[in-house]
């Protein structure tokens, strides 16, 4: 997969795509930039052994570009970047690696601020901060937000609420079962949200460790040994909270869940997914909208982080789905083209304000 067509246009549409290399430490990385329109781009730095350049090419071209939506609807100043080392996490990373890639940030000069993702953590932001300034997510000690996974399921848990209201007309899961796919980062505190609000919750992991966790802190959760399984079961809600392309054309037609609110990134495999989900009678509120709480609280962090400030304005995505799922049945349109429609219709309008001149 190439960045640029034939005739040397961006087919991605991104503004910027930097290559990072350092041998001695071994770091391969690739940094996003899809829009600065809003203002700088935030997104996160994902650790993961890809097959190959190609692969984490790819992945790092979709996820800033989700970013650049997520951020916009969001109402953030920021705009949409995303990272991705190329490696096992469990095997080279190290001190000197994430300091070269801080470096590599830096040098950006804040075209970019980068924060956790899959693979990396709140202490790895801590020693990519010590060669850029350019870092959120990082530990409370430092003055940083911590853990931005608690306000990702908070956000989520919203999202759900309002597509409960929207399609049984009240916004609570109270009596409904919902299916969580991964009870890592995010999947277990909105397990817990749920459980709180009176639902039922079933749930898988393919971390033995995950599994365990639930079984010790939430007996009441029902476990079942695969995703095949969960979302084949008799559930209301499908929550996916792992890594992206969960909603595959196989996995739409055995779904017997109404809604599909979940914190992982990129949950449609394909484009047309989400009109096979409408054919389906299934209420699908796009990943990028419901799962915007972690970069709320990583984005309070570059003003000085005040947690109910940040919790504040991630509860605000109970508004924000509900607005878009009015939308989407006054437009006749899918949520998913609904939610782009505002991301762009905003990207647009105060990025165009960059054209008054301010001397």
């Amino acid at each position: 997969m190439g960045v640029f067509d034939s005739d040397g246009t961006d087919a991605s549409g991104h503004e910027q795509v930097v290559f990072c290399q350092d041998r001695l430490t071994g770091l391969k990385a690739i940094i996003g930039i899809y829009s600065t329109a809003l203002g700088p781009a935030l997104g996160g730095t994902r650790f993961y052994p890809y097959e190959s350049e190609e692969a984490a090419l790819a992945d790092v071209l979709k996820l800033s570009r989700g970013m650049a939506y997520k951020n916009a609807l969001a109402g953030l100043d920021l705009g949409g970047g995303k990272a991705v080392i190329w490696g096992d996490p469990q095997r080279v990373k190290s001190e000197a690696l994430l300091r070269a890639y801080g470096r590599f940030v830096e040098s950006l000069h804040g075209r970019y601020y980068t924060a956790c993702d899959v693979g990396t953590y709140v202490p790895d932001m801590d020693v990519v901060a010590r060669e850029t300034r350019y870092v959120t997510g990082r530990s409370v000690e430092h003055g940083g937000a911590g853990d931005s996974s608690i306000l990702t399921a908070w956000g989520v848990f919203q999202g759900m609420r309002a597509a409960a209201e929207h399609t049984w007309g009240s916004p609570t899961l109270r009596g409904r079962t919902v299916g969580v796919a991964g009870l890592g980062k995010v999947g277990k505190y909105l397990a817990g949200h749920l459980l709180e609000d009176g639902a039922t919750v079933v749930a898988t992991d393919v971390n033995p460790a995950a599994r365990e966790w639930a079984r010790t802190t939430h007996p009441q959760i029902t476990l079942v040994d695969d995703t095949q399984t969960l979302i084949s079961s008799d559930i209301d809600v499908y929550a996916p909270c792992a890594l992206g392309g969960a909603l595959d054309d196989d996995t739409v037609q055995v779904l017997r869940a109404k809604v599909v609110a979940g914190g992982a990134n990129n949950q449609l495999a394909h484009p047309g997914i989400e009109k096979t989900l409408e054919e389906r009678g299934i209420l699908y509120t796009p990943d990028y909208l419901v799962n915007a709480g972690g970069v709320i609280q990583v984005a309070d962090e570059i003003e000085g982080f005040n947690f109910e400030r940040a919790k504040l304005r991630a509860t605000g995505i109970f508004d924000t789905t509900r607005r878009i799922l009015r939308m989407a049945a006054e437009e006749g349109v899918s949520p998913a083209v609904a939610a782009d429609r505002l991301a762009e219709r905003r990207m647009a309008e105060v990025g165009r304000l960059r054209a008054i001149y301010l001397g």
